[in-house]
């Protein structure tokens, strides 16, 4: 067979993969397209490998055409990132197989959390469809690879449904092309990213702050009270002396079981990533990115702490909107 044939015959299998898709449509994915139409929250999406890549693939898609959208690493998540969950949200796991160990072990801290699981799997008896509360089926007869080993027609599948949920949303949404460019306004963000901290940072009473010898009771109050995954820990002259995530939290929990004894300064994270008022907002994002955090410290020039900086308020503020508002 020539290059030439070969390469026809993976782009028939691919497309024959698609279109056997068409015929297994059903009343699951009338009910997903509701639950999400009706939700609160945001669709989450979780997968291993390629079905991850896949999954961040989907979420671009549906955060540009009107529907908010986040990827969740599965070991990421076991280790902190589970803070980001919500029970307004909903769970859309993606795995070929059903049987990814590093994503069905999650599913049962995502019930915990009161968010429904929805599998996009081939699996249809697998452990991953046992445990959801939806199953859309993506699977393919075969793989485009001659080994039927690596993901091709699979990973096609899933994105043609992950394309097939977002058009119809579009059209539930009666989302239109000038909703289009709010979400895609070219030029502004790099406009948005000369601004400096100061002119997006939260301030006041809407920082969370406790001192140090607070007890982890009452750190977890003002945590849960301004609802942005953290709380920030100041010493006796109101400098920065640590911070306390929801993730550190949760481990905390996981180990000594009751903590009400304990104090912050036992779980903070000391001396955390910071900026200051004047710091450039593309500096404060790649300070983000490279650390994998999504929230800053800001600090006067004499350490103490002048407010926080979200990933939300870089990218969430003024014109560039996620939800369409």
């Amino acid at each position: 067979m020539t290059f030439i044939e070969q390469a026809k015959n993976v782009l028939k299998i691919e497309a024959d993969g698609i279109l056997h898709l068409a015929g297994r449509i059903d009343a699951n994915f009338t009910r997903l397209v509701d639950m999400i139409y009706q939700s609160r929250g945001r669709v989450i999406f979780a997968g291993i490998g390629k079905s991850g890549i896949i999954g961040r693939k989907i979420v671009a898609t549906l955060n540009s055409t009107g529907t908010r959208a986040i990827f969740l690493h599965p070991v990421e998540a076991m280790h902190g990132d589970l803070g980001m969950v919500s029970n307004d949200d909903i769970f859309i796991a993606l795995s070929n197989s059903g049987e990814t160990d590093e994503l069905n072990i999650l599913i049962p801290s995502i019930r915990s959390a009161g968010c429904p699981v929805i599998a996009f799997t081939g699996g249809l008896h697998s452990t991953l469809a046992r445990e959801s509360d939806m199953v859309i089926d993506v699977g393919v007869e075969t793989e485009a690879c001659p080994l039927n080993m690596a993901p091709t027609a699979s990973t096609t599948a899933q994105l043609a449904m992950g394309d097939a949920l977002a058009v119809v949303l579009i059209n539930k949404r009666q989302f239109t092309s000038s909703d289009f460019q709010k979400f895609h306004p070219g030029g502004t963000l790099g406009k948005r990213l000369t601004l400096r901290v100061q002119d997006v940072m939260l301030s006041g009473e809407a920082v969370p702050l406790v001192p140090e010898g607070t007890d982890i009771h009452t750190a977890l109050e003002e945590l849960d009270r301004k609802r942005l995954g953290v709380v920030i820990i100041l010493n006796g002259r109101d400098e920065l002396s640590g911070i306390i995530t929801d993730g550190d939290v949760r481990r905390m929990v996981i180990k000594h079981a009751v903590i009400d004894d304990h104090k912050v300064e036992e779980l903070m994270v000391g001396e955390p990533k910071s900026v200051t008022r004047k710091t450039q907002l593309y500096d404060a994002l790649n300070i983000m990115e490279s650390h994998q955090i999504t929230v800053l410290p800001v600090l006067e020039r004499n350490g103490r702490v002048a407010g926080i900086l979200h990933l939300h308020d870089i990218l969430g503020k003024g014109s560039i909107k996620f939800n369409g508002s």
